[in-house]
């Protein structure tokens, strides 16, 4: 893939379920077989707020509603490929049955305090981050 020679805007959903955050195991590169938080690439034409639900509905089945913007994530090195800029929303889960998808091998609500090792992207600084301004 030729890189691109502007950032590419992503989305990234936090959602919660009983104090724990709902991560997936990436089946595609980058980060394979890594945990993440449900998200992916606005399509052109597409707005943020409209592209991280139907990431959510794709990625996990579920149909997801924005409760509040958590922040930009934009370090030119959160994707090992290119750019990219990330619009991070806190939804909820609001009907659906979670599974998988050919994007996602598995998916695990996970607590606060016990993330798994292998965190893909720099999702663990924006879970990090999450904890420390709305967590209580």
């Amino acid at each position: 893939m030729k890189k691109p020679k502007s950032p590419i805007l992503t989305v990234d959903g936090i959602i919660l379920e009983n104090n724990k955050i709902l991560l997936e195991k990436r089946a595609v590169k980058p980060f394979f077989g890594y945990w993440v938080l449900p998200g992916g690439h606005i399509d052109y034409n597409e707005k943020v707020e409209e592209a991280i639900k139907r990431e959510i509905k794709e990625e996990l089945g579920i149909s997801a509603k924005i409760k509040k913007l958590i922040g930009v994530y934009s370090d030119p090195k959160r994707h090992p490929w290119y750019h990219t800029v990330a619009v991070v929303f806190l939804c909820q889960k609001t009907r659906g049955k979670t599974h998988t998808s050919q994007e996602v091998s598995d998916f695990k609500y996970y607590p606060l305090n016990n993330l798994p090792q292998r965190i893909g992207f720099d999702h663990r600084k924006i879970i990090n981050d999450f904890k420390k301004k709305h967590i209580k």
